[in-house]
């Protein structure tokens, strides 16, 4: 699955404020190690970099065409950036802070990778984790619905996972409490208006077409995408306002996860 840096950044306003609002609830701590793991193009890392100067900030993500465009890109001295597989990653002894935004997600086992890195982690670590949460909502299900119709279900069948790819908030509290880490998790439903004549379809294909994407040649996936436009366009209504502008409300639900490691 090839990443678009340039496409993952459209709505960048509503995709960094997650990120912003997690950082936000970081307070009174002074990290000296840090990891943003699933960095993506590393823009949203330099916020990390610049809160703790002091601090080595390493941003890893497992798309060359990410890392390359955070390398490329201007940074802070005590920030760099890597190539790294999350499944095979694991905490190094020394790390106090773990970052993830908008990254776990992707990976099938990551409530299993998840308990085994708070399991290694030092007693006064901390991790910081934003989910979406919204893979049950029409933008997604309907996804999977076309995906799983009689046109595409040779060629999709089982691309897309179920609804049920992120768990609630109190699974991942309970994750938190059973690795001995005192916890902080909340949800937010962001009532995010879009611009434009085809705003949804616009936001999912800098993500989750990308699986779809990956498996169809160019002529069916623009097939797809069509198909896919004409269903999911009857559930999010745009309105005009005064002024002429056009916009589309797309509710997103995201899920937050703090934990602080109790000494022992």
């Amino acid at each position: 699955m090839k990443w678009d840096p340039a496409k993952y950044t459209e709505f960048s306003d509503y995709r960094g404020r997650p990120y912003k609002d997690l950082l936000g609830q970081l307070t009174e701590i002074e990290p000296k190690n840090i990891v943003d793991l699933g960095c993506g193009p590393g823009n949203m890392t330099r916020l990390l970099a610049q809160r703790w100067p002091d601090a080595q900030v390493t941003g890893l993500d497992s798309s060359a065409e990410m890392i390359a465009k955070a390398k490329s890109s201007e940074h802070e001295p005590n920030l760099d950036f890597a190539l790294a597989d999350a499944t095979t990653w694991r905490p190094a002894e020394n790390l106090d802070l773990l970052f993830s935004n908008a990254m776990l997600q992707w990976l099938p086992n990551h409530r299993e990778l998840l308990s085994s890195w708070l399991g290694t982690m030092k007693p006064g670590a901390y991790v910081a984790i934003q989910m979406p949460g919204n893979f049950r909502s029409p933008s997604h299900a309907l996804m999977r619905e076309v995906a799983e119709s009689p046109k595409w279900i040779q060629k999709l069948g089982g691309v897309l996972r179920d609804g049920h790819v992120v768990g609630e908030p109190e699974e991942y509290q309970r994750l938190l409490l059973q690795q001995g880490f005192q916890a902080n998790v909340w949800e937010t439903t962001f009532q995010q208006l879009l611009p434009g004549d085809d705003p949804i379809v616009d936001w999912v294909r800098g993500t989750a077409l990308l699986p779809v994407k990956a498996v169809l040649d160019a002529e069916d996936y623009l097939e797809f995408e069509d198909d896919y436009r004409a269903v999911v366009s009857i559930h999010y209504p745009s309105v005009q306002t005064p002024d002429g502008t056009k916009l589309t409300n797309f509710p997103f639900r995201r899920i937050f996860v703090i934990g602080h490691k109790l000494t022992q």
